[in-house]
């Protein structure tokens, strides 16, 4: 019995400057942090020759090309695992929710069949692997972020050269800092459950025709995750809060599936109740709002009510440091 997980991720500035047909042509970076959320993956030799598949649905199947999981179908055909094998997925929060869930689960799966096979992979390996299969082979229009984030948690700086190289390098903060960060920024499930693709597709559509509207829009969000970090670096943690506010005023400008009137009300009321900045985290459209609220003006309370008024859930967090991880191996 194999038991793996990988961590879902927030995005604190540069988000959507990730993808090929931007980074290709200009560089992209970002600042992201994975939190206490996680995607599990259950992997156990089966008595019988068949492959099980349990998540939202079970599958029992005599051949891997019966699958109709497509990242479980793929990712069993990239390392060539046949009959004989029972997978299982778990996630604490739902699909479709903007934290960058399908990537964790593809970067878990990828972990434990590696470790079911006795390989011995790197997180780089894991972050590509996830890459290929989610961009490549199933043809998905996303960037490359939450795969890495999922490989390698933390509060990270990813840049994205135009070769397609990823760096990697640890957000450079005190531990005050980010004792600050955890305790300022709160998460609220909208309840709006939607496909990142049709919003990602549109800015690649736009961006491979050098879109100027798109890719002034795009310059912008880099420069905003530039600032973001250099403020944090710097110690200025409420820089933060009028940083994310900023880039959601620019990211509502990229696609009018952005956002609709109650999200926009809901960020209105944050707003007025304590919240210094915030933006729907992932593609947008719905999912998890992010808010920034500096607690020391006892802010939180309030808009933490607000919120639970308004319909959203709070679900609280602590950073995640572990990035993809072996629980069991047995």
């Amino acid at each position: 019995m194999i038991i793996s997980r990988a961590p879902v991720r927030i995005t604190l500035g540069g988000g959507g400057t990730d993808l090929k047909s931007y980074y290709s042509k200009y560089g992209g970076f970002l600042i992201a942090a994975t939190i206490s959320k996680y995607v599990f993956i259950s992997a156990n030799r089966r008595f019988y020759d068949s492959i099980r598949l349990s998540y939202s649905q079970t599958e029992i199947i005599d051949n891997i090309n019966e699958a109709e999981h497509h990242i479980f179908r793929e990712t069993l055909r990239f390392l060539s695992i046949g009959n004989g094998i029972e997978l299982v997925s778990i996630a604490d929060v739902p699909a479709s929710c903007g934290l960058g869930t399908s990537s964790s689960f593809t970067v878990s799966l990828l972990n434990a069949l590696h470790v079911y096979k006795r390989d011995f992979v790197t997180q780089s390996q894991l972050a590509e692997e996830a890459c290929h299969i989610e961009i490549d082979i199933l043809g998905e229009p996303i960037g490359k972020q939450d795969q890495y984030m999922a490989a390698f948690g933390g509060l990270t700086c990813l840049t994205f050269e135009k070769d397609g190289e990823v760096i990697v390098e640890p957000l450079q903060i005190s531990a005050e800092v980010l004792d600050q960060l955890e305790n300022n920024l709160l998460l609220f499930y909208s309840g709006i459950e939607r496909s990142a693709s049709e919003i990602l597709l549109e800015q690649d559509d736009r961006s491979k025709i050098d879109d100027t509207e798109v890719i002034e829009n795009l310059h912008r969000i880099k420069e905003i995750g530039l600032e973001t970090r250099k403020a944090l670096e710097k110690g200025d943690v409420d820089k933060l809060g009028e940083m994310l506010d900023v880039h959601w005023q620019t990211k509502k400008k990229r696609s009018q599936k952005m956002t609709d009137p109650f999200i926009d009300e809901c960020y209105e009321i944050a707003c007025k109740n304590g919240a210094l900045g915030g933006k729907l985290v992932g593609a947008g459209g719905g999912g998890f709002f992010m808010f920034y609220c500096n607690n020391n003006n006892h802010d939180k309370p309030r808009l933490v009510e607000a919120m639970q008024k308004m319909g959203l859930r709070w679900e609280r967090f602590h950073f995640d440091f572990d990035g993809a991880k072996i629980l069991i191996n047995t």
